[in-house]
């Protein structure tokens, strides 16, 4: 991983727990080397605070989202 790719993972493992991160399909993909496209896609899944989808959530998960593919 490069800085700004850890960076963006510790800000999700932050808000969502260790726990949650080492089950969630977004580190298997990571680890599989998977595009951005499908890596992008699973920072978006985690966006519900109450089983709704939350604003503030989405717009959280695309800035790691954009964290984990800037050079």
């Amino acid at each position: 991983l490069n800085q700004n790719q850890f960076d963006a993972l510790a800000s999700f493992i932050f808000n969502l727990g260790v726990r949650n991160f080492q089950k969630s399909t977004l580190r298997t993909e990571i680890l599989k080397g998977a595009s951005e496209a499908v890596i992008r896609s699973e920072f978006g899944r985690w966006v519900y605070a109450g089983g709704k989808i939350s604003k503030g959530l989405q717009a959280r998960r695309k800035a790691e989202a954009d964290l984990f593919f800037t050079n």
